[in-house]
């Protein structure tokens, strides 16, 4: 059994104007999941403002707490059930756009692959390109996915085209209130455990389990801080020269999916490797944990055991803690796998070589050569291709603004509306006049299984009839 439920206040969701596209079509946005905290609901309830239709598809306890306005939908299902119920939702809600934070969780991933085939353009928030103070917001999917060009004269041509930037100023970001939301949104996951029975959390641990690791983290982060300060000072004096290898999270779908290690642990021992046996001599290595690590695993002790491994204890230092740029501005150069540490070192300056799919992996832009040569050849970035990356980028799919604060979340919703907004999906095939007629059609069609306002329960079709729908479908609307 399918079942999607929606709350009893979502009978509320006639927008007093209602916003079309040009070809005279009720523009019509279903959210999917957002990052932990409200973001999502202030969107939501901007978009009715505006006249657009919204709802929002609730898959924990967490998702539903933050979200409570009318057009809230739960899907209590199990995964492998979520494409047809998800299809049903689309059809039923005369769907135009699919928002989401983060394409490369499990269900995000099978929402994209239904909108392809229904021609439902899909837009993707996720954390900034270009960081602090700003947000990725791209149409189809962004890092590993984005169709962002890897053309360094691509580039060059449209910089050109475009206006100076206006003056872009920082917002103040509080780890105070990440951690706040974060606590919110794992307790009411794991209190309605009981009605989201089959949700699987796309992170790897239990969220008890997390909670213990950064309660640990908490407790020791005076004695972390004391201990990052003195190596810091005690690699000023020693004068020496370092390549820096700033950790990514493990569970990173940019690690997993868009890379080819299976894991941190993996690309510690790649990097170290590679530096015992090409690094010129006097070079030390720095690693930099991640400041969003959970202490679950030990990344200090891995490192220290994989240099012990290779002989190099006295020339790899590694940081619990502290500021990122202070690092880059001193290194030689940034090892990174796709970290947006990358665009922090390029824009200092400083060469970079990453060991996955990067969209800023660019020539002119990068380092082209194997990691064996990167320590002692690593060249320079050119500057005007980076110029022109960074302009293009904030013009195609960056907006400003923090998920933290008061002031920052103002600004990205005001933003993200009007990149939303000024985005009209005529150019898809569901958009159309026709396409509409078609999907009454097969709404017509659907109309056999039993529903209620507060309640639909869809059987789980035959196997193949519901790709069957959907592949005629495709073959009409091309």
């Amino acid at each position: 059994m399918i079942t999607v439920k929606t709350h009893p206040s979502a009978a509320d969701t006639t927008p007093i104007m209602m916003q079309r596209t040009n070809d005279g079509v009720q523009r019509n946005i279903l959210l999917l999941q957002g990052l932990m905290g409200p973001f999502f609901r202030l969107i939501g309830r901007e978009l009715r403002r505006r006249g657009y239709g919204v709802w929002k598809v609730n898959f924990n306890g967490g998702d539903r707490l933050f979200w409570r306005l009318p057009g809230g939908i739960d899907f209590t299902g199990r995964a492998n059930e979520w494409p047809d119920a998800l299809t049903r939702i689309i059809i039923e809600h005369d769907i135009t756009d699919v928002v989401l934070f983060g394409d490369c969780r499990p269900l995000h991933s099978a929402a994209i692959a239904v909108c392809a085939r229904l021609h439902i353009p899909v837009h993707v928030f996720e954390e900034g390109y270009l960081r602090p103070d700003w947000v990725t917001f791209e149409l189809g999917g962004v890092n590993g996915n984005s169709t962002l060009s890897r053309d360094p004269t691509y580039y060059i041509e449209n910089a050109k085209a475009l206006p100076d930037l206006p003056p872009h100023h920082p917002v103040p970001s509080s780890f105070r209130t990440r951690a706040l939301q974060g606590l919110a949104y794992n307790t009411a996951d794991l209190l309605s455990r009981w009605h989201y029975r089959h949700w699987n959390n796309y992170r790897p641990w239990h969220p008890l389990t997390e909670g213990i690791g950064w309660l640990r983290k908490l407790l020791a982060r005076d004695e972390r801080r004391a201990r990052s300060e003195k190596a810091l000072k005690t690699l000023r004096a020693s004068h020496s020269f370092y390549m820096l290898f700033p950790l990514q999270l493990d569970a990173d779908a940019q690690v997993r999916l868009h890379s080819s290690f299976s894991g941190m642990a993996e690309a510690i021992r790649v990097v170290i490797a590679s530096f015992t046996s090409h690094a010129p001599h006097g070079m030390r290595l720095v690693i930099k944990e991640h400041p969003l690590d959970n202490n679950i695993r030990n990344w200090c002790h891995e490192v220290a055991m994989q240099a012990a491994a290779y002989g190099v204890s006295d020339r790899v230092d590694y940081f619990e803690a502290g500021d990122i740029a202070d690092l880059v501005r001193t290194a030689t150069g940034v090892i990174t796998i796709n970290s947006t540490t990358g665009t922090l070192a390029l824009a200092e300056g400083k060469p970079v070589i990453t060991l996955g799919n990067a969209v800023y992996d660019i020539p002119g832009i990068t380092f082209q050569g194997p990691l064996e040569e990167f320590w002692s050849n690593p060249g320079k970035p050119d500057p005007e291709i980076f110029a022109a990356y960074r302009r293009v980028l904030i013009e195609r799919c960056l907006i400003p603004g923090g998920f933290f604060s008061n002031e920052g979340m103002s600004k990205l919703v005001r933003h993200a509306i009007d990149r939303l907004t000024h985005h009209s999906p005529r150019d898809f095939a569901a958009t159309s006049r026709a396409e509409m007629a078609r999907r009454e059609a097969l709404r017509q069609k659907l109309s056999r299984y039993p529903d209620t306002p507060a309640e639909i329960t869809f059987p789980a079709l035959p196997k193949n009839a519901l790709k069957a729908e959907l592949e005629a479908l495709k073959e009409v609307s091309s």
